[in-house]
């Protein structure tokens, strides 16, 4: 037998004692419990990490597709100053405040209000350049030179339009009367009113204001253009 051993002080150490196993399982048991293991693979992240921020998709609906605008048919020129169509374009659509910010008020008051501005006062009545009327809000082409005419009623008269379809045409009941307006059928802009007291060859008079007009020389036509060759 091996003599038990002694310490410094001659003295016998206290003996160990080995626990029980089911003592070790129980304190394994309670280590694993207190202990956020988290996901295989993953690291567990300390309680004062900052969270990562929501994707767009946890924060924002997927946005609805907006459904497209109003079109009409017009006819427009292209690159080459040549009148094409009619073609499918958007419609132009403002508010109010937008059109104020683009238009001068008196171009407003006629444009967007239905008025009308004081005969032999329009800047393109005498107008005797060769070229195109467009609608002042939009730049849509409504009427050439080559159907104006002197109407003597103080206002740019013109026998025919430059394309049908970029004309609008509505009963206007205004006034105690009923007179055929007319629109720019891109805007909506008013222009004025068609009477059938014009010359050959329709019999038509297309009573305009000015200030619903722009004009563009015929040698610039092609700045214009909307659409290609």
């Amino acid at each position: 037998m091996n003599p038990r051993p002694v310490n410094a002080t001659g003295t016998e150490p206290p003996m160990m004692h080995k626990p029980p196993a089911a003592a070790i399982i129980v304190c394994l048991a309670s280590m694993l419990a207190s202990c956020d293991v988290g996901t295989p693979g993953h690291a567990t992240p300390p309680p004062d990490a900052p969270r990562p921020a929501p994707s767009v998709s946890d924060t924002h609906p997927t946005a609805t597709p907006q459904k497209a605008g109003p079109m009409v048919q017009v006819s427009v020129f292209n690159k080459a100053g040549e009148l094409v169509g009619p073609i499918d374009v958007p419609a132009v659509v403002k508010t109010d405040e937008q059109w104020k910010q683009e238009l001068t008020p008196e171009q407003f008051r006629i444009l967007r209000k239905d008025g009308t501005e004081a005969p032999f006062c329009g800047t393109l009545l005498d107008n005797k350049k060769q070229g195109v009327y467009t609608c002042a809000g939009c730049k849509l082409p409504l009427f050439t030179s080559e159907t104006k005419f002197q109407s003597g009623t103080g206002w740019p008269s013109f026998y025919a339009p430059i394309a049908g379809p970029n004309i609008t045409e509505i009963v206007d009941r205004s006034h105690g009367m009923v007179r055929t307006e007319i629109e720019c059928a891109r805007c909506g802009g008013h222009l004025g009113h068609v009477f059938d007291d014009g010359p050959r060859p329709t019999g038509l008079r297309y009573c305009l204001n000015s200030e619903s007009l722009g004009f563009t020389a015929i040698e610039e036509v092609a700045s214009l253009a909307e659409v290609g060759e």
